[in-house]
C-alpha cells in the first residue's frame, strides 16, 4: 500500500442538514441514483418510521437505518490513484488476481472508483466515498473531459483523425473524440467527453490501429502529475474546489434539466 507523505480529507460538517439521499450517499451507500432506489423500495427508516419522502431532511441527531443497519454520515474522503496496467477496476473479480484495492489500506474499502480503466489502461482513476461527486462526473449530461496519451502500433495518419472526431458507431451510439492532437509519429493526446466500454482502442481499431499504451492523464481539472505509478493520495481542498467547474452545467440546461428524479439502473 503506497500514498503519498502528506494526508488531508474534505472539510466535514455534520451538523447541517442533508436531504436523505445525499445522506446515504455521504454514508458511502453509492450514488445519488442507487440511494434513491433503496429509498424508493421502502428500505429506509429515519427515527424508526419507514420513509419513502425523497426531499427529507436529515438533521443532526437523527437516527437513519437501511435494512436494519444503522447508517452514520462520515467524512467524505477523494483520492487519486496512479493505476498501473494489469489491475482490474473493482473489488473482487474471479478472473484477476490484482484489483485496485489491493493498492490502497483496508481502510478505504467503502471507497468506490469514479469510472473504470481497463485493465491495461494507465493513469488517474479517483475513488470516493462522496455519491454526489461520482454520480456528476460520470453522467453524461456533464460532459466532463477525460485526457489520455495514446500510443500506437504504428505511425498515425492525421486523416483519419477527421474520422474519430466525427465519430465512429460502436455498439449503436456515435462515439466520437472531443479532440486530438499529435505529440510524435506514434503519439496522441485524446479528450473524451463520453465514456462508452473500452472506447479510445476501440474507435482506433476501427480505422486501422492498436493501440498498444493508454495513459488518463486528466479528469476535469484534476491532472495526474507526477504521482508514481501505483500510488494514491488525497484530493486537496484546492483540487477538489477545481472539480466544481467541471461539472457544472450551464444555467439554460440546468433549468430544462429540472429536479432530480429516481432514475431505473
Amino acid at each position: 500500500m503506497r500514498r503519498s507523505a502528506t494526508e488531508s480529507t474534505q472539510p466535514f460538517n455534520p451538523s447541517i442538514s442533508l436531504r436523505l439521499n445525499r445522506f446515504l450517499a455521504a454514508a458511502g451507500l453509492g450514488s445519488r441514483r442507487r440511494c434513491d432506489e433503496l429509498i424508493a423500495e421502502g428500505r429506509v427508516t429515519v427515527n424508526g418510521q419507514p420513509c419513502t419522502n425523497f426531499s427529507t431532511q436529515v438533521e443532526h441527531g437523527d437516527h437513519v437505518k437501511v435494512g436494519g443497519k444503522s447508517v452514520r454520515r462520515g467524512e467524505t474522503l477523494t483520492i487519486v490513484l496512479h493505476k498501473p496496467a494489469g489491475f482490474v477496476s473493482t473489488r473482487r473479480d474471479p478472473n484477476a488476481t490484482d484489483t485496485i484495492y489491493d493498492l490502497l489500506p483496508a481502510k478505504f474499502g467503502r471507497l468506490f472508483n469514479v469510472g473504470r480503466l481497463d485493465t491495461q489502461t494507465e493513469g488517474l482513476l479517483l475513488l470516493t466515498s462522496d455519491g454526489d461527486l461520482a454520480q456528476q462526473l460520470t453522467h453524461p449530461r456533464y460532459k466532463v473531459e477525460k485526457e489520455y496519451e495514446v500510443t500506437l502500433d504504428r505511425r498515425w495518419d492525421p486523416k483519419r483523425g477527421e474520422k474519430l472526431c466525427a465519430g465512429v458507431f460502436l455498439d449503436g451510439k456515435r462515439a466520437r473524440l472531443a479532440r486530438l492532437q499529435a505529440m510524435g509519429p506514434t503519439r496522441l493526446r485524446v479528450v473524451l467527453q463520453q465514456g462508452l466500454n473500452r472506447q479510445i482502442r476501440r474507435m482506433f481499431y476501427e480505422v486501422g490501429y492498436e493501440v498498444t499504451k493508454l495513459v488518463r492523464t486528466r479528469i476535469g481539472h484534476l491532472r495526474l502529475g507526477d504521482l508514481p505509478r501505483g500510488h494514491w493520495r488525497p484530493l486537496t481542498k484546492s483540487e477538489l474546489a477545481q472539480l466544481q467547474p467541471s461539472i457544472t452545467l450551464p444555467r439554460a440546461e440546468s433549468r430544462a434539466a429540472g429536479p432530480s428524479r429516481p432514475r431505473s439502473s
